[in-house]
Parts: C-alpha cells; structure tokens; sequence
C-alpha cells in the first residue's frame, strides 16, 4: 500500500504557542505527580466531595460543549441541511479535540488508574450503570470523531484505496455521530437523577436527562460561533455570518423550548417560589436562566443583532456562560447543602485543565494549517498560504 505525504507540514512558533507549550509540559508533570502520589496528593477532593473539579469542568461541561460536532452533523449530514456545511468540519474538529480532552480527564479522575480498562469489559450485571452507558457510548463516539476525521487526513496524506474505505464508511459513521451523544449527554443528567434527597430542587428533576441533551444542543451553535470568531481572527479571514446566523437561529429554538420545559417543570414541581427567596442558589439560577438563556435569546431574536460578528460573538458567549454555570450549579452550587464539608479545588487541578486547554488550542493550530478545515474563501489575505480542496481550505 503506497502512501505520500505531503511536504512542508506547518506550525507558525508564535508567543502565544510558546506559552501554551509551556503550560501543556507543567500539566503533564502535574499529571504524572497525580499518577504516582494519587488522588490525595493531587487535589483536594475527599469523602464529603468525591466528585470535584475535573469531573464537573473535564467531563461534564466538556461533553456539553463539544456538542457542536453531533448538532452539526444531524443537521448537514442527516437533515442535508447544506447551508450548514461551511462550517461542519471546524465543528467536527473542535468537537473531537474536546472528546479526547475528555477522555484523558476522566482517565486523570480515575482513583486507581491503572484499572482503566475494566469498564471496556462488560461483566454480568455492568450495563444497568448508568457511569457504564456513558463511558461506553463517549468511547465509541470519540472512535467515530476519529474515523470520520480519517477522511479528511487522506485528503492530504495521499492513499487512494484509504481514502475510499474512510469515504465509504462515512454515511453509517454520521448515523452513529448523531445517535450516540444522545445517549450519553441525556445520561449525564441522568447521574443526578438518584441525587433525589441531596440535589437542590432548582436543579433536581426528573426530566435532567432532557435538560442536559436539549442544553447541549443549543450550546453547539454557539461554541461553532466562537470558534469560527476565533479561527478568523488568528488567520485574518472573515467570520461566516450568514452560515453562523441561521445556525444560532436553529440553536436558538432549541433554547427556547429548554426554557419553556424549564419553567413548566419548575412550576409542576412548586419551585416557583425557591426560585426567588433571595437564598444564593436562588440567585446563581436565576443567573444562569436569565443570563445564559433569556437575554441571548432576546439577542437573536434581533436580525441586526443576529447577522452582526459582535451580535453572534455576544449571544453566543453568553449561552456558552449560561452552560457552563449550569454544570457548575448541579455539581458545586446545588449539592453544597447535602454534601458537608469543604472543597476548594487545588492548583494542580486547575493546572491539568490549562494543559489540556492548551494541547487543545495547538492541537487545532496545527490540524487547521495541515488539512482542509476551514471553509474556502474568494479573497485570501496576503502572506497566507493557502491550498484548496473541495469548498474547504488548508490555511498556514
């Protein structure tokens, strides 16, 4: 089988680089401390609070917000939605890069690490865990990021009969894309749902795994938004508003039935009126709700506002913040009463999730200046080289 690689592969070594590189090293001498001193002498998680700041940061709010690449792809790929295609491969970028981030996080939270191969194996009994499903199904959608990414590598590393086998495998491998982060997203909720007796009742709620798959919807458009601000401003492009603008819209209907649900949940379950007793939940929910919910969907409700870069980066950070402190509410917030003691996450904690943010943003860079991620534009920008294929581009 005869393979040919491209000349040339490109990094740009700018400062910015540099200091993510400098963090990703200090994280990775973090995390081998973790795996030699243990979970004791790397965080400061303990008997009251087994669950800290890498599961709610690494796997939970990870998981949500890498659901760009799953709404994508049940958009262009099973609605064929081909308005949407522009961007759907920085969406299948991000959102692979932040499953494997995940992987590796959960893999770091692991008490004993080096049994991290015992859930791949399905004992008698294992497949009523709810921990189970979830690891089975973001293993195996982090395989299928992966092998559909392989379509893409041969685009460049050229191999003709590769390339057929990864094409081939593409249409049952966006079927798989679509069903399985519905399974695990809905299932992280469903890992609060037994926390009936310690849960706070703003969060508590039979219907979480709805709320957690719905929020992890509309989160996509937004982190697709940032992500497109981001790469045109580091590669001097123009930001896809038309393309971004109707999807937002769609991430924005999806928002508003979550906020419709929300409100017909909280009023069946009497919580009205814990919703506005002043108490500090009742004020970070109202934060979260109002902030992260409400007023972007007040903003791109606006066609100016909607159709404008700043219009799209502000919506689409404050849904990304109203995520992100919802995660934040059912882990810390809404489960301080019940849990007791104190927790407080320590530097190397938040030392590991900087490194794996890092390796996230170099991981990008190179992929992005080596395959044909980005779509295509008329007008290239001086000093950019640039090659072509298909409606994407190779930017360096």
């Amino acid at each position: 089988m005869a393979y040919e690689f491209p000349e040339g592969w490109r990094f740009r070594m700018t400062g910015w680089r540099k200091f993510f590189i400098l963090v990703l090293l200090v994280a990775i001498g973090v995390m081998i401390y973790r795996l030699v001193y243990g979970l004791g002498a790397a965080t400061h998680l303990n008997d009251h609070w087994p669950w800290g700041w890498w599961i709610a940061v690494d796997v939970l709010l990870g998981v949500a917000l890498a659901g760009g690449g799953y709404s994508t792809a049940l958009l262009v790929h099973i609605l064929h939605r081909k308005q949407f295609t522009p961007v759907a491969r920085a969406a299948l970028l991000t959102s692979m890069l932040g499953y494997i981030l995940v992987l590796i996080g959960l893999f770091m939270d692991i008490g004993r690490w080096y049994n991290f191969w015992r859930p791949f194996v399905v004992y008698p009994g294992s497949w009523h865990s709810v921990l189970f499903e979830v690891f089975w199904c973001i293993s195996l959608y982090t395989t299928v990021q992966v092998l559909e990414f392989g379509s893409i590598i041969f685009e460049r590393v050229k191999s003709e009969r590769l390339k057929r086998v990864f094409d081939a495998m593409l249409p049952p491998l966006f079927i798989l894309g679509v069903v399985l982060p519905t399974l695990h997203q809905s299932s992280l909720g469903s890992l609060y749902v037994i926390t009936l007796d310690r849960l706070d009742p703003l969060w508590w709620s039979m219907a979480l795994p709805i709320f957690f798959l719905l929020s992890s919807f509309f989160v996509g458009p937004a982190m697709v938004t940032l992500e497109g601000y981001l790469a045109a401003k580091a590669y001097g492009r123009q930001m896809e508003i038309p393309v971004l603008s109707r999807l937002v819209k769609v991430g924005a209907w999806v928002m508003f039935a979550y906020l419709v649900f929300k409100l017909i949940d909280l009023g069946y379950r009497g919580q009205f009126g814990h919703m506005f007793d002043g108490s500090l939940a009742s004020n970070l929910f109202l934060l979260e709700l109002g902030g992260g919910v409400v007023l972007p969907l007040i903003l791109l409700a606006i066609p100016s506002v909607r159709n404008s870069a700043g219009g799209l980066l502000t919506a689409a950070l404050l849904t990304i913040g109203g995520v992100i402190l919802n995660r934040f509410n059912v882990v810390f917030t809404g489960m301080a009463a019940a849990m007791g003691g104190h927790y407080f996450p320590k530097w190397t904690e938040f030392m590991v999730t900087a490194g794996l943010i890092a390796l996230a943003v170099l991981a990008y860079c190179f992929l992005v200046e080596n395959f044909a991620i980005l779509p295509k534009e008329e007008h290239v920008p001086s000093g950019k080289p640039v090659e072509e294929h298909a409606s994407y581009t190779v930017v360096g």
